[in-house]
């Protein structure tokens, strides 16, 4: 009797230990439990977190918003003390006014040095009328005197005004050429000023866009975080003041890389959230990571060194959520789900919007 409780208590045991081997492979979807579903509580949502800083410093006049408030499109958030940037631009309009004043004033020079080159030219031609005169009273006067016809006294005062014609001549040509080069300075000159007028204008429009800048407004639609700006508080640019939230999220999923066998871009996935009594909600595979997580690190294990132990790496897969679902609006990044997967799904039953490792990728992807 003994001998055959014995034997029924080994036979229990061994059927236990059967089942509790059993009950470990199922657990850990081993085979022969391995399934079509792979599951993942390495999860989490995610979003484009956007930091709201100043593009310059001063005294913030103004905070418009409060913390976690719904804000749109443009909707002013903080504004910065603006008396100095506005003067900065009155400034940078009165330097405006003063080279566009001297613009014009080289142009009015411009039109006088012309001027007088037609004038120049005028006494040039004079100038070559009274030298054709006094040549042709000359070759009158030159052979009377030959014969004792004329006195010297006439032939010297002809001679004399031929000799000032032909100097006159030559004082008109010389006023020309100066008044040639006056013009050419002008011109040259009005490059410079024309490029000091580009200059005000570029300070002008500099000073507008700073005025502008005194107004911090949302990049776009979503939630604010905290906000740490406060009234009188002096910033920097660069200083954090709040951040903002856009409506628009997703799910990264960080599976085993023995998960990915069967995974596509387009498969359906399911997925629960914690903060939500674990409801259920929906998706599917959008994309998978180019690497695993582990070569983004800011410490990477150098695995060449020591003795080495085999650990299954994770490839972070980003999952679009599904529209039409109400509870999706109640997600926000960070909070923790566990996806699950179908690895089932045919292949023709995909739409081709990403690459899976290993795939060939498509001819385009879209991206966030």
């Amino acid at each position: 009797m003994l001998k055959l409780f014995r034997s029924a208590a080994s036979i229990a045991a061994l059927i236990l230990g059967i089942a509790g081997v059993f009950l470990v492979l199922y657990a850990w979807r081993l085979p022969p439990f391995t399934g079509t579903v792979q599951t993942t509580d390495n999860a989490y949502v995610r979003g484009q977190v956007t930091i709201i800083s100043p593009q310059l410093a001063g005294y913030l006049a103004e905070v418009a918003v409060q913390d976690f408030q719904h804000v749109k499109a443009g909707q002013v958030l903080v504004k910065i003390d603006d008396r100095i940037f506005e003067q900065k631009l009155q400034q940078a309009k009165a330097t405006l006014a003063s080279q566009q004043a001297a613009l014009a004033n080289s142009e009015q020079k411009r039109r006088s040095d012309e001027a007088r080159i037609a004038s120049s030219k005028a006494q040039v031609d004079s100038a070559k009328a009274a030298l054709t005169a006094a040549e042709a009273n000359w070759k009158r006067i030159e052979p009377l005197l030959e014969r004792g016809v004329t006195t010297q006294s006439q032939a010297d005062q002809a001679r004399a005004s031929l000799d000032q014609a032909t100097a006159a001549l030559h004082q008109a040509d010389a006023a020309e050429e100066v008044a040639r080069q006056d013009l050419t300075s002008t011109l040259v000159n009005r490059q410079s000023l024309e490029a000091a007028v580009q200059s005000a204008e570029a300070a002008v429009h500099l000073a507008e866009i700073d005025l502008q800048n005194t107004r911090i407004v949302a990049p776009q639609d979503g939630r604010l975080g905290e906000v740490g700006a406060r009234v009188g508080q002096y910033v920097a640019a660069g200083t954090q003041l709040m951040a903002l939230v856009p409506e628009k999220v997703w799910v990264i999923a960080n599976f085993k890389e023995t998960q990915l066998a069967g995974m596509k871009v387009g498969q359906p996935v399911t997925f629960t959230v914690d903060a939500l009594q674990h409801a259920e909600l929906t998706g599917h595979i959008e994309r998978f990571s180019p690497a695993a997580g582990s070569e983004f690190s800011v410490l990477r294990a150098d695995n060449a060194t020591g003795n080495f132990t085999k650990v299954a790496q994770r490839v972070p897969v980003r999952i679009a959520i599904d529209p039409n679902q109400p509870l999706a609006e109640r997600l926000a990044p960070g909070m923790s789900v566990i996806v699950s997967a179908d690895t089932s799904t045919a292949a023709s039953d995909v739409p081709a919007t990403g690459t899976a490792p290993g795939a060939t990728p498509p001819a385009q992807v879209s991206e966030q």
